[in-house]
């Protein structure tokens, strides 16, 4: 629903303002003029607005103090400087708070890359753990001439399966 239908009242006497003040376009003029003939309460609305304009007229004006205009310009000028001022303090802070941020993100990301590395990265030394129940008897090792007598002794279980030693 639109304004005007809401409160026709209103909507006639703001044109009717507008017909006081010469604010109208021709076709609305004339729907105004053919208004106040034929209806005697429109009529009256605009009587009643022309003396209100009327009084207001004749009011008196008080003239602004002289100094109004330079207080007001000073009132600007003293907030426009503490925004200033406000705006300068806090940029440590915003350049703080940035650096922080960027030194938390390098930290991550080298925690990240350090993680990627050292978990997919093959271990040179886990083949060395897995050799070294060998390594330690190496020695005993190299005195056996034959292959079939290591697995001869390991057939008898003079092996631990465990460890991997020499019982």
């Amino acid at each position: 629903m639109s304004h005007e239908t809401d409160n026709p009242d209103a909507s006639l006497e703001e044109q009717l303002v507008a017909y006081l003040d010469g604010e109208l376009d021709t076709e609305s003029n004339r729907r105004i003029e053919e208004l106040l003939a034929a209806d005697p309460r429109v009529r009256a609305t605009l009587q009643g607005l022309d003396r209100t304009w009327e009084l207001l007229d004749e009011l008196d004006t008080t003239p602004a103090a002289e100094g109004l205009a330079q207080t007001t310009l000073e009132m600007v000028a003293v907030a426009a400087a503490d925004e200033v001022e406000q705006v300068r303090c806090e940029a440590p802070r915003r350049r703080r708070r940035r650096l922080a941020v960027a030194g938390s993100g390098l930290l991550a990301a080298s925690l990240a890359g350090f993680l990627a590395a050292a978990l997919l990265r093959p271990d040179p030394n886990r083949q060395l753990l897995e050799d070294l129940p060998v390594l330690m008897n190496l020695d005993e090792y190299r005195q056996i001439d034959d292959l079939q007598f290591l697995r001869a002794l390991h057939d008898e279980r003079l092996f631990s399966e465990e460890d991997g030693h020499e019982r």
